[in-house]
């Protein structure tokens, strides 16, 4: 029996057991016996529980974070079932060390899309043309805040170096992404689109009448007490949604709990449930299997990556795949340049976060980090 399958046959009774024994290992530890069962969530800092009595195999654990500490990375941290199993820290950073996250940013964003919609300040089947009026009246005038989010906009891409680039260095990042043209009719082309993104920026602000940096403050980053983490702009004063974000490990790791969490937070619904779903349980369109709503899923079907663009009838033809094929289905990630990863992955009721130096040949992580699921954890 596939791994996936296996440990959701187990999970009911090893649940009950894991949680017994929890309470008997961990009883003069951070974690209460009298908290195991329940949903735990950080308070100023993260519980920690013991490897070995959260499911892991140590060893194998440690060979996984000396694998990734091999690839450069800065930080690792692993939670499972709401506490601190394990972190890491490399070249000089520590737990409050915080760096650009790159497009991990994106999945950010769509977040803030999606509280949005759950304020009915706007709606994702909305024509961006609402919120944007230079498009009124243009071929770009379909673009719904839908294909905006799901990279298949149809809008102006050359390929994802140069994409990236022209829209890094534009002074006023927002205006740029709103001035490019369109090149394909929406939800034909699926392309890994920054500038794109961007445009979610002038999206956001018209629709809620703040700025994103300051809606992300309040709505996202200080109810889930990611307090050493912050949006930044652009010179113009807009703020940038397509990368952009300084977050440390933990503070992600925070931001990846609020998935797994169905959008609970404590007592609040941070995000409503639909939209984890909407988000991340399944393709945003029928081009690429790999993506939801500026997330990266593990859907087996066709899969189109970042540098590697797919049309429809180009998606009739593709082999089946997976990002990560040893990993279960429902697994997905924030990932941003350099190998910036967010893991979540609800069947084992874990979070990972790797961080790390920007390096344009950085190796992708997820093969690695996807490990510590199908290979370190021993009882799921």
């Amino acid at each position: 029996m596939p791994f996936s399958a296996r440990r959701r046959v187990v999970s009911t009774v090893a649940a009950a057991v894991l949680a017994a024994s929890a309470a008997v290992a961990l009883s003069g530890s951070a974690v209460a016996a009298g908290q195991v069962g329940a949903d735990p969530y950080p308070g100023g800092e993260w519980e920690r529980v013991d490897p070995a009595a959260a499911g892991f195999d140590p060893a194998e654990l440690a060979r996984i974070a000396e694998d990734l500490k091999a690839d450069d990375s800065n930080c690792l941290v692993v939670i499972r079932n709401g506490r601190l199993v394990a972190d890491w820290y490399w070249n000089g950073t520590g737990p409050e060390s915080a760096q650009e996250v790159w497009s991990a940013t994106k999945s950010v964003s769509s977040t803030l899309v999606g509280i949005a919609q759950s304020e009915r300040k706007l709606d994702i089947e909305d024509r961006a043309s609402r919120y944007i009026p230079a498009w009124a009246g243009t071929p770009s005038a379909d673009v719904t805040v839908k294909n905006l989010l799901s990279n298949d906009s149809g809008r102006h891409w050359t390929d994802w170096v140069d994409d990236a680039v022209r829209v890094f260095m534009a002074r006023d990042r927002t205006a740029f992404a709103a001035s490019q043209p369109q090149d394909v009719p929406p939800g034909e082309f699926w392309a890994y689109n920054n500038t794109a993104i961007q445009a979610l920026d002038a999206v956001l602000h018209t629709a809620t009448g703040d700025r994103p940096v300051d809606y992300a403050e309040k709505k996202l980053l200080d109810p889930l007490g990611m307090k050493r983490s912050n949006m930044t702009q652009d010179q113009a004063g807009n703020t940038n949604v397509f990368m952009g974000l300084q977050s440390t490990c933990r503070d992600m790791a925070r931001f990846g709990y609020l998935f797994l969490r169905n959008g609970h937070w404590n007592g609040t619904q941070v995000v409503p449930e639909p939209w984890v779903s909407d988000a991340t349980g399944k393709p945003s369109q029928d081009i690429t299997t790999a993506y939801g709503y500026l997330w990266w899923l593990n859907r087996r079907r066709p899969v189109a990556g970042v540098d590697s663009p797919m049309t429809r009838e180009e998606s009739t033809r593709a082999p089946h795949t997976q990002l990560v094929p040893s990993a279960p289905q429902d697994m997905y990630w924030a990932m941003g340049l350099g190998g910036q990863t967010v893991q979540v992955d609800p069947g084992s009721d874990t979070v990972v976060v790797r961080l790390a130096p920007t390096n344009l040949d950085s190796p992708s992580p997820i093969p690695k980090t996807a490990r510590i699921v199908t290979e370190a954890l021993v009882q799921p």
